[in-house]
């Protein structure tokens, strides 16, 4: 039976109002109407100025909208594309029809909220959530105003406000302790920030749930302030931190799972997924097989006695973090606890280290093939475009292929290829990345046919991003840039050279060729370089000297270990990099550690909001735990200005000023730079950065500086040394 379009559609206010946010209010006409049929589909067309659009729902008619902006205007929204948009319109357009490849479309992780989104208000969500639906997401995993769930929850319990509140920790934190890695950390939470993310968070999901959205909700862990239940908790290590968890085994276990159920419902409503990992980079705290399958039955007997209809949304990472652990006989054990029909996995990074094929697509278990790709919310231009579809294709043709298409990344506003490539995968298939898709895609994110710009994403695509077979996590591309300094490449100088030169898998002049390319397109339309191709210049600058310091870094520590000195030269042209990288980050807002700052800070109302609020921006970027727990130290570095000029530039420079030092008493000089590292970390903990002129060149004039410089500098890749 033919589909029937189905008319007014009770989402095309708000469509309407999506589209009024992105072209402005005077937009052309649209005539939303609503069709039936089996599978999420859109269709439309234009006819006498009005454009015309039939979809199952609101996010096929988002997808519709932006389709037609892409293909008939030959533009893209992404999250950098200046609005509202200016575009000419086609007077009539034939009738263009989409079906979705797969039932949802999944974003974000909990580590996103903590990397990218911790400090964000709703102008920033609000642009988010508008390229949720332009991009075809259906299931966001939505985590603002959690804290006032555990805290109502909890002081319901008979708790106190104030031991809550400390117990929930500090707000740039928060991912972690939903996850149960970690509580009482860099606190407290201050009041003000619960009441400010419990309304941020309900107003979020009213959009989202307007656009046709189905929210995912954290749900229950088992992690508690441990005198909830002194005598049937357990504690457990997550990189020095300790937790407990409470005995699944304790009828207290489901009831508090069903108490957090009922007030999340209260405060925000359900659309019955809940997002639970109770074992995220932590092996149970019993190791027998049968622990995992009991822990799930208990969870889902809490999340039923308040909800029926739960689903619980399950992130397979600890089958991969923690593989050994994670056998067939445990893996199976777990899931078969847990009916099909109540459980969506979610395979998180799918584009690397898939689980779907370990473990025979979950056995018929819904599922969604994710993508990854930066860990820590790193930016660094770094991925395998064509790598990526083949293994979303080789999964739709799978016995038992994904439900979903997802978006897992810790860090969002970077690497923009990859993303758009990705979530395309939701309604349309390629192939061929460089020829079906790579052209338009650069055609639409910059309105323009200059063949420059497609030149250097081709460079792009056969350089940085065609990462094929280079694995991303731990993540190293940033280099020395942000890495901590230290004297071991001393005694193992072969080992850096080819730790060094294995991060240039690629022709090194065509990488340089790019990035001219790129520079020569903003030249001929300087306007372009206000928008997306201002960040994409910084992206390939960024690309390139971040080889160049490695570089001279090696070069540096060659001839100190060859000759015994250290020419003062030779150090001021490594640390020359550094200023050169911050004066041109520092053209572009998001490039700016300022910026995170001023975000986090904007949330405070008195002084100890304010040195909470100060101190979690800076700490997660550098010590992320503290001085004396250095595990995750630069796990979360930015190449932002500020850091890259600032805080690790200082870094170097006292590394450099021990070297000699280290040519002779290693031991000693190793002990000195540890302590002048300690107590500059400190300084910045306490401090921060000092204020920072306003920059007087702009992202074009600079790039076009740091090309002539850097890409005729013989040193700048790859050397045989000196």
């Amino acid at each position: 039976m033919a589909d029937t379009p189905k008319d007014p559609p009770t989402w095309g206010d708000a469509v309407d109002a999506l589209a009024r946010r992105v072209l402005g209010p005077a937009h052309r006409p649209i005539d939303f109407r609503e069709r039936t049929g089996a599978e999420r589909s859109f269709t439309y067309r234009a006819d006498g100025g009005v454009l015309t659009i039939e979809a199952t729902d609101a996010v096929a008619a988002a997808v519709a909208l932006h389709t037609y902006l892409r293909r008939e205007c030959g533009r893209s929204v992404t999250w950098d594309t200046p609005l509202p948009l200016r575009v000419d319109h086609p007077e009539s357009v034939p009738a263009v029809h989409g079906t979705a490849e797969v039932d949802q479309g999944y974003y974000l992780n909990f580590c996103t909220t903590g990397y990218t989104s911790a400090y964000w208000d709703w102008d920033d969500w609000e642009r988010e959530i508008d390229w949720m639906a332009l991009h075809g997401v259906t299931m966001p995993l939505t985590v603002v105003g959690h804290e006032a769930v555990l805290f109502e929850t909890y002081t319901r319990r008979g708790l106190e406000a104030d031991r809550v509140r400390a117990f929930l920790g500090g707000p740039g934190y928060l991912p972690w302790q939903y996850m149960g890695n970690l509580d009482g950390f860099a606190g407290p939470l201050p009041a003000s920030w619960i009441d400010g993310h419990r309304d941020l968070g309900r107003r979020i999901l009213r959009r989202q749930r307007a656009l046709g959205m189905t929210p995912v909700l954290p749900g229950f862990t088992g992690h508690v302030p441990a005198e909830l239940a002194p005598d049937r908790t357990r504690t457990r290590t997550w990189h020095g931190l300790t937790t407990h968890v409470l005995d699944p085994a304790d009828p207290r276990y489901p009831e508090l799972a069903a108490d957090m159920v009922r007030v999340q419902q209260e405060l925000f409503g359900t659309d019955h997924l809940y997002a639970i990992d109770p074992f995220i980079e932590m092996v149970p705290v019993d190791a027998d097989p049968a622990f995992p399958a009991e822990l799930a039955r208990a969870t889902l007997d809490g999340l039923t006695r308040a909800d029926p209809h739960a689903v619980w949304a399950l992130q397979t990472w600890p089958f991969s973090y923690q593989s050994r652990f994670w056998s067939a006989e445990r893996v199976t054990a777990f899931l078969e606890a847990i009916p099909d029909e109540r459980l969506h996995l979610l395979d998180l990074w799918a584009e690397h280290d898939p689980q779907w094929s370990r473990f025979d697509a979950f056995g018929g278990t819904p599922w969604t093939w994710c993508a990854l790709l930066n860990f820590g919310g790193r930016s660094e231009p770094i991925a395998d475009l064509q790598g990526a579809v083949d293994r979303i294709g080789a999964a739709k043709r799978a016995a038992h292929p994904p439900t979903g298409i997802g978006l897992s990344m810790e860090g969002t506003r970077n690497n923009p290829a990859f993303f758009e490539l990705i979530a395309d995968q939701t309604w349309w298939r390629t192939e061929d990345v460089a020829a079906d898709w790579l052209p338009d895609f650069v055609r639409q994110r910059y309105g323009s046919d200059d063949p420059a710009l497609l030149s250097g994403w081709r460079g792009l695509a056969e350089t940085v991003l065609g990462a094929s077979g280079v694995r991303i996590f731990p993540e190293q591309f940033n280099g020395v840039l942000t890495m901590r300094p230290h004297f071991e490449d001393l005694a193992a100088p072969e080992r850096h050279r080819a730790e060094v030169t294995g991060l240039v898998w690629y022709p090194w002049p065509r990488l340089l060729r790019a990035w001219a390319d790129l520079v020569e397109a903003a030249e001929a339309d300087p306007d372009l370089a206000e928008g997306p191709l201002g960040h994409d210049l910084v992206d390939v600058a960024m690309a390139v000297l971040a080889r160049v310091a490695d570089q001279r870094h090696l070069d540096l520590v060659e001839h100190a270990v060859r000759h015994r000195e250290v020419p003062e030269e030779r150090l001021d042209r490594f640390l020359r990099v550094f200023d050169d990288l911050d004066a041109l980050l520092d053209t572009r807002p998001e490039y700016r550690y300022g910026t995170w700052e001023a975000k986090a800070t904007s949330w405070a109302t008195g002084t100890e909001d304010h040195r909470v609020l100060a101190d979690n921006a800076r700490r997660i970027l550098t010590v992320w735990i503290d001085l004396d727990n250095l595990r995750l130290d630069d796990y979360a570095a930015r190449l932002w200005s500020g850091l890259v000029g600032g805080h690790h530039r200082v870094r170097w420079e006292l590394w450099g000023r021990l070297l000699p030092e280290a040519l002779t008493e290693p031991e000693r000089a190793a002990s000195r730079l540890a302590d002048r590292l300690g107590d500059h970390a400190e300084r910045f903990l306490r401090h921060g950065l000092e204020p920072r002129p306003a920059p007087t060149d702009g992202t074009l004039a600079l790039s076009r500086r740091l090309l002539d410089h850097y890409g005729a500098d013989r040193d700048a890749g790859p050397s045989s040394g000196e």
